[in-house]
């Protein structure tokens, strides 16, 4: 195989501060031990920067020399060198990142290498430099050392060269030299530069007729005390601080929402159809390209500030935010709405949420005190959220800057890998801590100790106090949103975590937890990012983690679980027509009619004809169900009112669901759920005697959760 290094043979926050060079090459020194300063930048009188001589009270005085007066010269400014750079050599093309001054400064290089065959280009692989020597002359800069690469090269060092010009003239090329780790010359790249940016992204933002609030435009960081400098933000200039070019398309549109009735509320599934179908720069494929829909309010409420869309072919395409909860025009509002949308934009770019770091691949230490914005504020363990707005300088962090400016390009780039992909996830997963001292005990569980194969997987989950004065407790218990880590060990011994579909931003929900009282939960962790989790009949365990207020992961038992092996010719047929994708992401979303899924439901469908009295026929019942209660929207650019809108099937759903709840098949919380579904159905087709049962139902199983 040809090798692009050989040819064709072969962390300080600096709040965005601007660093030149010559400070760049002062920094590098004194974290190597000291020595001479480098003579750029060094004083007429010997002296460094503003520093005093440490010698001089060593060295005798000399008679004073009169100075004969000189006409001033006034410097003329170098240009930085930071950038993005391209060049070709042979069948290569080099996309080149130099990072080693200017605004935030990670003194990385790194690159992406694309192989041109014919008049195709297509990806080859990807390199950084974490630790580069940094050489700066008066004329010229160098940057050397060695790589980390996707792939085995043949010449890991590289050496960067750039000319220094000044800033009256054009940026200099970067000349690349790869070299093997015995010194051996490869590979020779001349890169022209491109620009400031070291990524470039379009962005679409649409926006649903109903919102009632503008949506963001920027917000003044000095309106309200924060700890970064005042200047006014944008997305595009939040992004445009850490390197990255955000480019508005021109597709953005309004769409029309006015016919969706009474219900113009968004669910998952309408929002995923609604993206595949009106993004106008919308393909199954990776580019630099990314949706972000303003809506008003989802199905969960105003505590829902946004998600970022996650299910079906490639990922991270596209995100929306809420303004029923962060709508409004005071500077507070403006200031959340910023946080809101840069937030669920950096999930696009597959950042983790601060306290999740560590679920990453490969996995890093969480941060939970990072004043970052993938952290949530009100969870912020130095003081919730009025420390945090106190003291956040409105920026990613380093380790996230690095990550936007120099990852692996299907690491980061939209349709490349999925979102914290999890195949790095250790076994350190499941260890114990060393030592509590939460005060918060979680507890996980299912309702049956062993499932059939293709059988949905539904964790139950109990949040208590183990502390007399009781604990404040965020109520976030669902692994949708965030702030509880599902941890499974497969019977082949791999360790990976759940990962939803969909993530889910939300805001601030509260209660102090009291001796003996409990929160409680239930989750289908049967499906996810990577697919069914319970693929092959044997022996799981299942940990959880929940993320508390004060930064403690409080670590739950551990549940053994046992997926049946068919034995019936029934089991066998039961296990095809569950197991299939489109089925899965049915069950996480409780149906839906997006076309796309056709497959999935045809099989439930087929379910309820032919084994309508196998107990698990009950949950093909919940989804179809659920669905048909829904007054089902799809954002359509086909249809002139800009939605397109499958009235609820109220008699239909009535019936699906009373069946399901009559069966008790589901766990107690689902069971809940269900009725309290039928009830809001019943209501809406005018059935009160039925509904008035049903919320009797509902309070009766409430009461024996608790």
């Amino acid at each position: 195989m040809t090798d692009p290094t050989f040819g064709e043979s072969a962390d300080d926050e600096l709040h965005g501060a601007d660093i030149t060079l010559e400070e760049v090459a002062g920094l590098q020194d004194m974290e190597l031990g000291g020595g001479e300063p480098t003579q750029v930048g060094e004083q007429e009188d010997g002296r460094y920067g503003d520093e005093e001589d440490p010698g001089a009270a060593a060295r005798p005085i000399l008679p004073r020399v009169p100075v004969v007066p000189r006409i001033p010269v006034i410097p003329v400014r170098k240009r930085a060198v930071s950038g993005r750079y391209l060049g070709t050599t042979g069948a290569f093309r080099l996309e080149l990142r130099v990072d080693v001054d200017g605004t935030r400064p990670m003194r990385r290089v790194s690159g992406d290498f694309f192989q041109i065959v014919g008049r195709t280009v297509k990806y080859f692989g990807s390199f950084v430099v974490n630790a580069p020597a940094i050489t700066v002359a008066a004329t010229e800069v160098t940057i050397k050392g060695l790589g980390t690469y996707t792939f085995a090269a043949g010449a890991p060092v590289v050496q960067v060269k750039i000319a220094r010009r000044s800033i009256l003239q054009n940026q200099a090329p970067a000349v690349v030299q790869f070299f093997s780790t015995g010194g051996a010359p490869g590979a020779v790249y001349t890169c022209a530069f491109v620009s400031v940016y070291f990524r470039s992204v379009r962005i679409e933002t649409d926006r649903v007729s109903d919102v009632v609030t503008p949506v963001f435009n920027s917000y003044n960081t000095g309106s309200l005390p924060s700890g970064g400098p005042a200047r006014t933000l944008s997305v595009v200039r939040a992004y445009a601080e850490a390197g990255i070019q955000m480019i508005p398309t021109t597709g953005s549109n309004v769409v029309n929402v006015g016919e969706a009735g009474g219900n113009v509320q968004w669910s998952n599934a309408e929002l995923h159809a609604s993206m595949q179908r009106h993004f106008t720069q919308w393909r199954d494929l990776e580019q630099w390209a990314v949706w972000q829909l303003v809506a008003q309010r989802h199905d969960l409420g105003n505590g829902l500030y946004g998600i970022m869309f996650d299910q079906q072919g490639k990922q991270r395409q596209g995100c929306a935010v809420f303004h029923a909860g962060i709508g409004g025009v005071t500077p507070d509002m403006l200031r959340l709405q910023l946080y809101t949308y840069v937030h669920e934009l950096g999930h696009c770019f597959n950042l983790l949420h601060s306290w999740q770091k560590q679920y990453a691949t490969p996995p890093v230490p969480n941060r939970p005190d990072s004043l970052s914005w993938m952290n949530y504020p009100w969870n912020y363990p130095g003081g919730g959220a009025a420390t945090f707005w106190s003291r956040f300088p409105f920026q990613f962090d380093n380790q996230e800057v690095i990550h936007l400016r120099h990852a692996f390009l299907r690491n980061i780039i939209m349709g490349g890998n999925n979102f914290a992909i999890g195949s790095g996830l250790g076994a350190e997963a499941m260890a114990d801590a060393v030592e509590d001292q939460s005060g918060l005990q979680l507890e996980i569980s299912t309702h049956q100790p062993s499932f059939a194969l293709g059988e949905p997987v539904v964790l139950q989950l109990a949040l208590r106090t183990t502390d007399s004065a009781g604990r404040m407790v965020h109520t976030w218990l669902h692994p949708n949103c965030g702030m509880v880590k599902i941890v499974i060990r497969k019977p082949s011994g791999e360790v990976l975590g759940y990962e939803p579909l969909i993530d889910h931003l939300v805001g601030a929900r509260e209660r102090m937890l009291g001796q003996g009282q409990s929160e409680k939960e239930s989750a289908y962790i049967g499906y996810g990012r990577d697919g069914f989790y319970f693929d092959s009949p044997g022996h799981y365990l299942v940990r959880a983690a929940y993320a508390a207020l004060d930064g403690s992961e409080v670590l739950s038992n551990v549940i053994r679980l046992r997926v049946r092996y068919p034995v019936t010719a029934n089991d066998e047929s039961l296990a095809d027509l569950f197991m299939g994708e489109d089925q899965g992401t049915l069950l996480y979303l409780l149906g839906s009619d997006d076309e796309s899924l056709k497959s999935g439901n045809a099989a439930f469908d087929e379910v309820l004809d032919k084994h309508a009295k196998h107990p698990m026929a009950q949950y093909a019942r919940l989804v179809k169900g659920v669905n048909a209660s829904r007054d089902f929207k799809i954002v359509s650019s086909a249809n002139e009112d800009g939605v397109e809108i499958r009235p609820a099937k109220l008699d239909e759903s009535a019936r699906m669901l009373s069946a399901v709840a009559d069966s008790r098949v589901l766990d107690p919380v689902s069971t809940r759920m269900t009725v309290a579904n039928l009830a809001a159905v019943q209501t809406r087709s005018g059935d009160e005697a039925g509904a008035r049962k049903s919320q009797a139902a509902m309070a009766a199983i409430s009461a024996e959760i608790a």
